[in-house]
């Protein structure tokens, strides 16, 4: 009995240490101050002494022995903590799990090789040097993801976190046109017809919630906030950081601080993903990893710790003219390369003249290469 006794207590500990910090009862002024210095949940602050976190996060002593005496008694009654843990059988969370679409990416080799599309309750992270396509794919999925369901889509709305100033208005202009096009021309019964009335250029904008962030602080801000704008949007399915290194790019002489934010947001993007039901593509720049002899090859940012983040990996590359989609990490499927281009339409298989023959509905736009060399980011 006093066995079992010490497993509880060491399973609500556990439990305690992945509060976040913004339920404990803390002050406002000393939660900002260890935001901003990386620390987003209790176990955070493990190991750390009353010094050791007064010097990292600017608080006084006395504030940082306070915290870690409420961290340590596992909040003592604040609100908004862990929650009693929910239990699943494997069947039920198969039957949730199917219950999920894809949002297509009207490349149907890659939809293929992704099982369906970039997949709803998970992270996909995109990743590329600049011009290979990764802008222009989030921009596709951000109209994609709105594609009535009578039409085999999810009808969900997007908010797009932009960190680089890379949102161009008139690409998803052309890609929504060309989406809407596409689903005129296969409606065939009345419900698709009434689908595609209601389903135009002007509604889609609409259904895009555009946020501009400068700098990593604002980043964080709107990741803390973005809980609320959820319970406030419910028919959000889809969100998009594009880019997620780039606020960090300038960062950090501090590498263990620059770790834990990364750490913190990769939790509240996996909880965001399967706790709300969306899917969340994120952008990724490459660096350049040295290798023993002299030689070096490109990798993607932000290091390997940050590689197990996402649940889906998509690299994007240059293979001389032709544009080369990989899936490097999946849970279900195998890895797999892909041929794709970028036309005035958007995110569309390689021409058919290079690749075997697609199954996808051909439409009046799909020959149209026009502007295939323009904002490729």
């Amino acid at each position: 009995m006093l066995g079992d006794l010490s497993w509880l207590h060491v399973g609500i500990l556990a439990v305690s240490m992945q509060r976040p910090l913004s339920s404990l009862p803390l002050s406002s002024s000393v939660t900002v101050k260890l935001h901003g210095a990386g620390f987003q949940f209790a176990a955070d602050l493990l190991h750390l002494s009353p010094p050791q976190l007064g010097q990292e996060a600017g608080l006084t002593q006395q504030e940082a022995l306070q915290v870690l005496q409420i961290v340590e008694r596992g909040g003592g009654g604040g609100g908004g903590g862990g929650g009693v843990c929910s239990s699943l059988t494997a069947l039920e969370l198969l039957q949730k799990e199917e219950d999920l679409r894809s949002i297509v990416t009207f490349c149907s080799q890659l939809d293929a090789a992704l099982g369906g599309g970039i997949p709803i309750g998970k992270t996909t992270e995109i990743c590329g040097v600049p011009g290979v396509g990764k802008t222009q794919l989030c921009l596709q999925l951000s109209v994609d993801v709105q594609v009535p369901q009578c039409f085999g889509g999810v009808e969900g709305q997007v908010v797009f976190i932009d960190t680089e100033g890379t949102f161009v208005l008139q690409r998803v202009v052309d890609i929504a046109a060309a989406a809407v096009r596409h689903c005129s021309l296969l409606a065939e019964d009345e419900e698709q017809r009434a689908a595609v009335a209601t389903f135009t250029v002007e509604t889609i904008l609409s259904n895009i919630l555009l946020i501009r962030c400068h700098d990593y602080v604002e980043l964080l801000a709107e990741l803390h906030l973005l809980p609320r704008l959820l319970s406030d949007r419910p028919r959000v399915r889809l969100l998009v950081i594009d880019s997620v290194a780039a606020p960090f790019r300038l960062l950090f002489d501090n590498l263990s601080q620059r770790t834990r934010l990364l750490g913190g947001i990769s939790q509240q993007l996996a909880a965001a993903a399967t706790g709300r039901r969306i899917a969340v593509a994120i952008t990724n720049q490459m660096t350049t990893r040295l290798l023993p002899g002299g030689s070096s090859q490109l990798v993607p940012a932000l290091g390997e710790l940050w590689g197990h983040a996402p649940t889906v990996r998509l690299l994007l590359q240059w293979e001389g003219p032709r544009r080369l989609a990989t899936l490097l990490k999946s849970p279900a499927h195998p890895e797999a390369t892909v041929q794709y281009q970028i036309t005035a339409d958007g995110f569309r298989d390689a021409d058919e003249s290079e690749q075997p023959h697609s199954k996808r509905p051909r439409t009046d736009t799909d020959q149209s290469e026009a502007g295939a060399g323009e904002a490729g980011s």
